[in-house]
C-alpha cells in the first residue's frame, strides 16, 4: 500500500479539488484506491466524489468517569492531570471532559475507585463506495476542540488498498500531523500569491521536521507572481504540477463536479500526477 497525503499550509489552495481528483482518476486503472476524508471539521471530499455510505459508527474517547462519594480528596488525579480536566474540590472530583486527552492518568492512580473509565463520543465516521473508490470520511461533532482522535480512527479504518489517499486538514497543526506523520509521500499544495507563499513555507518546514518526501502542486498556476516558483527552485523542492485557473474548472467546482469529467484536459493531467506518485 502506498499511502499520499494531500496537503496545505492553508485553506482554499485546492487541495480537496487535487485530492478527490487524484482518487477518481486513479481508480479507473487497475489499482484499488482508498480516499480518507481527515479534515474532519470540515470534510468536503464526498461533495465532489458523491460516495454512497455503507456504514456509520460513532467515534468515542476515554474520559474519567465519577463514582460518587468514594473521593478522599487526595489530589493525586488533579496533580497527574496534565490538561486542567479534572479538579478536587471538598472531596468532590469535578470532571471537564472538553479537556480531557484519555490518558488514563487519573483513574490509574486513584486507590478508591472515584474515577473510572468511561466513554464519551466526540464524532463519527461515515463508510462507503464511490464507483470504485472506498471512501471514508470523519466528523467532529460540533463545539469540539480535539480531531485527532478521530482522524486516527479515519485512518484505521481504510480497506487495504494499492493506494491511499489522506485529505488532510489545511495548516500546520497537530491534526494535520496525525493525518500525514505516516505517509509515504506528501502533496503540498498552494497558489502563487504571498499568502500562498507564507503558509507553503511554514508546511514545507513541517514537512521536513517529520523527515517525509515531498513534493508541491502549484494552482492557478497562472495568476499571482513567480515568487513561489522561485522559492521551490532555491529550496531544491520538486514542482509535481502546475494546474493553471480555468473557469472551465471553477464552473464544474460550483457544481459539485470532478475536474477530471468535467473538462477532459483535466484527466490527462490527474493521470499524469498519479503516475509520478506511484513511482515514488
Amino acid at each position: 500500500m502506498r499511502k499520499i497525503a494531500i496537503a496545505s499550509g492553508k485553506g482554499g489552495t485546492g487541495k480537496t479539488t487535487v485530492a478527490t481528483n487524484l482518487a477518481a482518476v486513479a481508480s479507473r486503472g487497475s489499482i484499488r484506491v482508498a480516499y480518507l476524508d481527515c479534515d474532519v471539521e470540515e470534510p468536503n471530499g464526498a461533495l465532489f466524489l458523491r460516495p454512497q455510505i455503507e456504514e456509520k459508527r460513532p467515534v468515542n474517547v476515554s474520559v474519567p468517569g465519577v463514582q460518587e462519594g468514594m473521593c478522599t480528596g487526595c489530589g493525586l488525579c488533579r496533580e497527574i492531570c496534565q490538561y486542567g480536566a479534572v479538579a478536587v474540590v471538598n472531596r468532590n472530583v469535578l470532571v471537564f471532559p472538553e479537556l480531557c486527552h484519555g490518558c488514563a492518568g487519573c483513574w490509574m492512580v486513584c486507590q478508591t475507585g472515584a474515577l473510572v473509565e468511561s466513554k464519551r463520543t466526540i464524532g463519527r465516521l461515515e463508510m462507503g463506495r464511490a464507483d470504485k473508490v472506498h471512501f471514508v470520511q470523519g466528523i467532529l461533532n460540533i463545539g469540539e476542540a480535539m480531531s485527532p482522535p478521530v482522524i486516527r480512527q479515519v485512518k484505521t479504518s481504510a480497506m487495504d488498498a494499492d493506494l491511499l489517499i489522506i485529505d488532510s486538514p489545511p495548516g500546520t497543526s497537530c491534526p494535520v500531523i496525525e493525518s500525514i506523520r505516516d505517509a509515504d509521500y506528501v502533496v503540498l499544495v498552494t497558489e502563487p500569491t504571498p499568502f500562498g507563499l507564507n503558509d507553503l513555507v511554514l508546511a514545507v518546514e513541517t514537512v521536513r521536521m517529520l523527515a517525509l518526501p515531498f513534493g508541491v502542486v502549484i494552482n492557478r498556476s497562472d495568476t499571482g507572481d513567480g515568487q513561489t516558483l522561485d522559492y521551490c527552485r532555491k529550496q531544491d523542492i520538486v514542482i509535481l504540477a502546475e494546474i493553471p485557473d480555468d473557469r472551465r474548472v471553477a464552473e464544474a467546482y460550483s457544481r459539485g463536479e470532478l475536474a477530471c469529467d468535467a473538462v477532459q484536459d483535466y484527466s490527462a493531467v490527474f493521470a499524469s500526477l498519479v503516475k509520478r506518485l506511484l513511482k515514488g
